[in-house]
């Protein structure tokens, strides 16, 4: 029994020992998406000020591909000590695995970090359209069952998604128009084909602000510190209804517990840096910083939310 306790003891000071000399070396910042996007952004904001934080570089390392299903299999099966980061978001850790066969489970290979920044999507209509409120656009669907059209960036993406979260609590059927990237879809809303469309705020900014395009609500729970004026989807009449873009920082599972809470300090320091609040702001996005646990539970949330909007919109699997 006392060398089970004196063996214990020897392996906390020894963990506690690695904790405080982490990190020795370079950190690769996996994001599985190509460089400029909003993925890219996030991580390169958070991994500037870890790289300052910790005094070693934080590389970011694009394994785009595959709907980021690349970069999340390699993130996976990388060394579980605290040098390979992944930025996980509401596609890898959310809608993917209800949607296809991933090559990584997004509970058993990850060791959860912190949730870092929610972005929600903006439902916007061209001025053309009379509905000024998620009530009048619901009020129309029902009216004219299929006729009202939205436009998404892809099938799968949580833009398509998010309109069909709101047809099932809405009871309501909103007819999909899958683009191949938000510009063309952009494009046809201004035009006339399609009626109405789910996009993030960042990108929907410019055509609200200039008059070109009406903006009905926010999808997240809270109103959009960039759009204090639109009220969100639950406010207007659909309680309960909540969906964004999100962003977490994981790391291989088994990653030592006293790395995962150094790593989880250092990024929930940064969530409340004034700079980097004002930037995510600026990006349309409200930083957040939680413990590994509650981001543990937040990913298994999503990924039943999305698993059952799959189910009931029928949406075959890849």
């Amino acid at each position: 029994m006392i060398r089970l306790f004196a063996a214990a003891a020897l392996c906390a000071c020894a963990c506690a020992a690695v904790a405080q000399a982490f990190p020795t070396k370079p950190i690769r910042f996996i994001v599985p998406f190509p460089p400029g996007g909003g993925n890219d952004t996030m991580a390169r904001a958070f991994g500037q000020k870890m790289t300052e934080g910790f005094t070693q570089q934080v590389v970011i390392d694009n394994r785009a591909g595959a709907g980021g299903n690349i970069g999340a299999e390699t993130a996976a099966r990388a060394l579980p000590d605290g040098y390979t980061l992944f930025l996980g978001g509401v596609g890898s850790h959310g809608i993917n695995p209800g949607l296809q066969k991933v090559p990584y489970d997004p509970i058993a290979d990850f060791a959860p970090i912190s949730l870092i920044a929610s972005a929600p999507l903006v439902i916007v209509v061209p001025l053309s359209l009379p509905a000024k409120t998620v009530g009048d656009l619901i009020q129309l669907a029902r009216a004219k069952p299929g006729a009202l059209n939205y436009a998404s960036s892809g099938n799968g993406t949580i833009a398509h998604l998010s309109a069909e979260l709101l047809n099932s609590m809405a009871k309501i059927k909103l007819e999909h128009v899958p683009y191949k990237g938000t510009g063309p879809a952009l494009t046809d809303l201004l035009g006339g084909p399609v009626q109405l469309m789910f996009n993030s705020a960042v990108a929907m900014l410019p055509q609200v602000r200039t008059g070109k395009l009406r903006a009905l609500a926010v999808t997240s729970a809270k109103r959009l510190a960039a759009l204090p004026e639109v009220p969100t989807v639950a406010e207007s009449g659909v309680p309960g209804y909540e969906a964004a873009s999100w962003y977490g920082v994981l790391a291989p599972a088994k990653t030592p517990r006293s790395i995962i809470m150094k790593l989880n300090g250092e990024i929930v320091r940064i969530a409340q840096l004034p700079d980097v609040r004002e930037r995510l702001a600026a990006d349309g996005a409200d930083p957040i910083g939680s413990s590994p646990e509650a981001f543990a539970a937040h990913i298994k949330r999503e990924l039943a939310r999305w698993a059952r909007v799959i189910e009931e919109a029928h949406i075959p699997r890849q």
